[in-house]
């Protein structure tokens, strides 16, 4: 008997303790504060696997394009190598989860790619070589205002035919991501 009231006890500090601790919308009501969540889909026909490096998302919050510190972090939680052909339809790669920024105005916003983007073809992995200066961070303009006490939801569709392609005078594959960006205010 004295185990299952330890138990108990234990689970009744446990539920005080998350309760007292969660993130709640509250949290973005001292009127400056916006909640942002991003994730991934993909479109496409082929039946290859594509995969990419995800390093970070992005958004500029200066009308001064060049600027490193226009561009803040939105502090990805699945950075990695993942599969991206099977994100359609109805399944997603979270990116980011309800990141609390300063109410803003947003320019754009961005993927940032790492060095391992490969595709498989027929079981073998072939590298995807990104074309061009700053292709790595492929942007779009959204251009909207993050309001304060709003909670917003974007999601970057990336069109997997359209941004791969075969370079005969190079002899590779490589990757010039053309993204669709989608925002929802879900929250108010």
């Amino acid at each position: 008997m004295k185990h299952l009231d330890l138990v108990k006890l234990f689970t009744f500090a446990f539920v005080i303790f998350l309760g007292t601790t969660s993130c709640s919308q509250d949290e973005l009501s001292n009127g400056e504060l916006s909640g942002v969540t991003v994730s991934l889909k993909t479109t496409s026909s082929d039946a290859n696997d594509v995969f990419l490096e995800i390093d970070d998302v992005q958004v500029r919050i200066s009308d001064d394009v060049d600027s490193l510190s226009s561009w803040v972090s939105l502090k990805t939680i699945n950075s990695g190598t993942h599969n991206v052909s099977d994100l359609n339809d109805d399944l997603e790669l979270m990116l980011v989860d309800q990141f609390e920024m300063a109410s803003t105005y947003i320019y754009e916003i961005r993927l940032v790619l790492g060095d391992n983007n490969f595709l498989n073809i027929n079981e073998t992995l072939v590298s995807l070589d990104i074309e061009g200066a700053g292709s790595k961070t492929p942007s779009n303009l959204v251009e909207t205002e993050f309001t304060a006490n709003s909670v917003y939801n974007v999601v970057i569709n990336l069109d997997l035919d359209q941004s791969i392609s075969y370079n005969e005078s190079e002899g590779m594959m490589t990757f010039n991501p053309r993204l669709y960006t989608e925002i929802r205010q879900i929250e108010y």
